[in-house]
């Protein structure tokens, strides 16, 4: 019984020892694969643009405040106090949409940015899919610096999916 025990072990591990053996492992860096994908460079441009608008607007906001609040603390010894604490109140309100402009121009942005590069994402994904089914890849990892993988000595697949993308 107990050599019974022990052949069955041996091949459990021998059969384990085999499917791990076919198992086939590539990495990628993704995200160089991405910065070079023509629609990534036109994303980028556009949220560079929408980025400039945002800073614009917001300049502009903050330098309205900045005259407003200079011109009235330049009249504030002169004006009554009723017209002191109405210009006050302008100038909290005026803060507060600054800050609540600042807020949604950054949740907007993230927004646009996901927009953007979510199809681009999905592209990256379908063509190293392709390619590792192609190369008989049963899992791709992904090497970019700071992504986990500590040693990415084996077959990398950029040259192959960059080819498959038409670059």
């Amino acid at each position: 019984m107990k050599h019974l025990k022990t052949v069955a072990i041996a091949i459990i591990l021998f059969i384990g020892t085999q499917v791990s053996a076919q198992t086939k492992v590539a990495h990628i860096d993704l995200q160089a694969l991405m910065t070079s994908m023509p629609e990534m460079k036109v994303a980028q441009d556009q949220m560079k643009k929408i980025q400039e608008t945002y800073d614009k607007d917001y300049k502009n906001m903050v330098a309205e405040y900045q005259t407003k609040l200079q011109k009235y603390e330049q009249e504030a010894p002169t004006a009554g106090e009723a017209l002191n604490e109405t210009r006050s109140k302008e100038m909290q309100d005026m803060g507060t949409r600054i800050q609540q402009f600042q807020q949604t121009a950054q949740k907007e942005l993230g927004q646009k940015e996901m927009d953007l590069y979510k199809p681009i994402m999905e592209k990256a994904q379908k063509a190293i899919q392709k390619v590792a089914k192609e190369k008989g890849f049963n899992y791709v990892l992904d090497a970019t610096t700071g992504s986990g993988l500590l040693v990415a000595d084996g077959t990398d697949l950029l040259a192959d999916v960059k080819k498959s993308l038409g670059f």
